[in-house]
């Protein structure tokens, strides 16, 4: 496969993976990768591969593919190319918590001798050395490399960066319970989506939109965060991005604890599982979690009084009436009875449902 092929099946996978079709997409990459000559285009599709597995949470696959791009890019001998290979290097071992090798990776970086490439990536090295700093809670210097990389983001003029950065101060500050400031960097992360991110990935909305549902619930505002985590894990589903579907579970549950709903939370939890799984074909969890879902309603007792049906299964209006038990509203509507169906008081109200 020549130089000219190789660039058309790389464009080809990157509107493939731009179409959500991503197995289809790794399937025209790998094809390059075992019958290109051209390095280039080998290095290239190589990132490509780092990035898509990056999204898709198989972090041991995203290093394999790094660990072969640094081995290209010596035998390119561009200096560019190796500072974006140590780049991926590290933000692979950063993804599977080896912080240590990422700040070693990152100092790499850091250390290579000036390139065209040192201006525009020196900031996401930076931020890769922030992320891994703080999951060492090495708090003083985790906050130096984010104000790092946020000064090559407005001297570059890189909203992308700086929309990276904000979202990585809201979790900083989150972990230093500075709850305002853990807020106000993911609503900037926001702004910047809305004003700068017409040709972005939707990756950079989900992404401030979980850290602003983190932050709200963090400062009791229940109601704000379940809207934007529920909008987070949207778009995490329609765009298969695994790790952030896992992060919106965590958080949809933290907010139904911090509501006292403790059921409901693991309800919500084994509903949306449902959803990932069936999504991806993975029958024998998808099983598991249906079975554990219906165990979960049985459990609690969260049946409709008169249609027998589970509530939650499915996105229906629901009434509660002063007795405290609940039905589906269309159940109530066409009953039309003056007491509850369960207990028989006459509790309900004229003009009530």
């Amino acid at each position: 496969m020549g130089q000219d092929q190789t660039k058309q099946q790389i464009e080809k996978g990157l509107q493939l993976y731009q179409a959500n079709q991503t197995e289809k997409a790794l399937h025209v990459w790998m094809k390059v990768l075992e019958k290109s000559a051209d390095l280039v285009g080998r290095f290239r599709v190589l990132g490509c591969l780092v990035t898509a597995h990056s999204e898709m949470g198989r972090y041991k696959e995203m290093l394999k593919f790094a660990v072969v791009q640094i081995d290209t890019a010596r035998e390119l001998e561009d200096a560019d190319f190796l500072l974006e290979s140590y780049l991926n290097l590290a933000r692979s071992n950063e993804k599977l918590c080896e912080f240590h090798k990422t700040i070693s990776y990152c100092k790499t970086c850091l250390g290579l001798p000036g390139t065209r490439a040192g201006a525009q990536l020196g900031g996401q090295v930076s931020l890769s050395m922030g992320n891994a700093f703080l999951g060492l809670s090495l708090f003083q210097k985790a906050l130096e490399s984010f104000e790092k990389a946020l000064r090559y983001a407005h001297n570059n003029d890189d909203a992308m960066l700086e929309c990276r950065v904000c979202c990585s101060l809201g979790s900083f500050y989150a972990q230093v319970k500075d709850y305002e400031k853990a807020l106000f960097f993911p609503c900037k992360a926001a702004e910047l989506v809305s004003d700068y991110g017409k040709g972005w990935s939707l990756k950079y909305r989900a992404m401030s939109q979980y850290h602003m549902a983190v932050a709200y619930r963090l400062l009791g505002h229940l109601g704000s965060a379940m809207e934007c985590c529920e909008e987070s894990m949207k778009i995490a589903l329609q765009h298969g991005d695994r790790p952030l579907q896992a992060l919106c579970l965590l958080c949809f549950a933290d907010i139904h604890r911090s509501r006292g709903d403790l059921e409901l939370s693991q309800l919500k939890l084994h509903c949306l599982s449902e959803s990932i799984y069936r999504s991806k074909g993975l029958q024998r969890e998808l099983r598991a979690h249906v079975v554990r879902f219906h165990e979960c309603v049985e459990e609690t007792e969260l049946y409709c009084g008169l249609c027998g049906e589970s509530i939650g299964e499915r996105n229906s209006r629901l009434q509660a009436l002063p007795c405290s038990h609940i039905f589906h509203l269309r159940c109530l509507q066409s009953n039309r009875t003056r007491s509850c169906p369960n207990c028989r008081r006459s509790s309900m109200k004229p003009g009530f449902v």
